[in-house]
């Protein structure tokens, strides 16, 4: 079943209207027709079942016939991702969706190569949200993660904000495995973290100075194994053990 995207103020009515590039994937691309039923989320946790109405050349009206409230995962994931080349921060962010993060911090570290400035991050915000907008839409997620517009490390960590086990992915000798310190925190709590973060760094790695700051933060050094991932593998390694241990 055909999933869509509708913020939860649009959703409050008996009958909805997707419009804009929604309206146009269902009209023109899916080529869906009147009475066929689809499924629209509102990334906070809502499942709306619909039936079509009817369609025209820039809306489309839906009957909602069921509607259900979905938990979050019990845990809060927040990814810091240092931004990569190119568009990579776009798959990034989907593959990081799918994965259930529920923020995600794109990071302006030294060896960052992109800078953008005020207006083209505020752009390139709007993409990114896009991204994680058709990430829920395809794998089902009905929690939309909160995409924050690019700081650099010590300007996020001015914020003092605080996590039950706060990581980082490094190069460095003596990192240890994540389930490591999973294992240290079960055998303290007698239960799993609610809140986890993971930096992960650019191309290179965060600079030592970069590194010394976010470790006296609190984070926990990890090793992602024998080899050098490029930064885009190692945030969905790292998501993938996280969920791992924490399911």
């Amino acid at each position: 079943m055909h999933r869509f995207y509708l913020p939860p103020e649009a959703c409050r009515r008996p009958l909805l209207a997707l419009t804009g590039r929604e309206a146009h994937h269902a009209a023109h691309v899916l080529r869906l027709r009147k009475g066929e039923r689809v499924i629209v989320l509102d990334g906070a946790g809502g499942e709306l079942l619909c039936d079509i109405r009817e369609l025209g050349r820039d809306r489309v009206n839906l009957d909602v016939v069921q509607r259900q409230s979905l938990p979050p995962l019990p845990y809060h994931l927040t990814l810091l991702q240092a931004i990569p080349k190119g568009k990579l921060l776009e798959a990034i962010i989907q593959k990081a969706t799918e994965l259930g993060v529920r923020r995600m911090v794109p990071l302006l570290s030294e060896r960052v190569t992109t800078h953008p400035s005020a207006e083209s991050a505020a752009a390139k915000a709007d993409k990114w949200r896009l991204a994680a907008v058709d990430a829920i839409k395809q794998c089902g997620n009905p929690w939309l993660p909160v995409i924050e517009t690019p700081l650099r490390p010590g300007e996020f960590l001015e914020r003092r904000e605080t996590f039950e086990l706060p990581l980082l992915a490094s190069l460095a000798p003596g990192s240890r495995h994540p389930r490591e310190h999973f294992q240290a925190f079960r055998a303290r709590h007698a239960r799993n973290p609610n809140s986890v973060c993971v930096w992960v760094g650019p191309e290179g790695d965060f600079t030592p100075a970069e590194m010394d700051a976010i470790q006296a933060s609190g984070a926990h050094p990890i090793t992602l194994g024998p080899r050098v991932l490029r930064s885009e593998t190692a945030a969905v390694y790292c998501l993938s053990i996280l969920n791992y241990e924490l399911q």
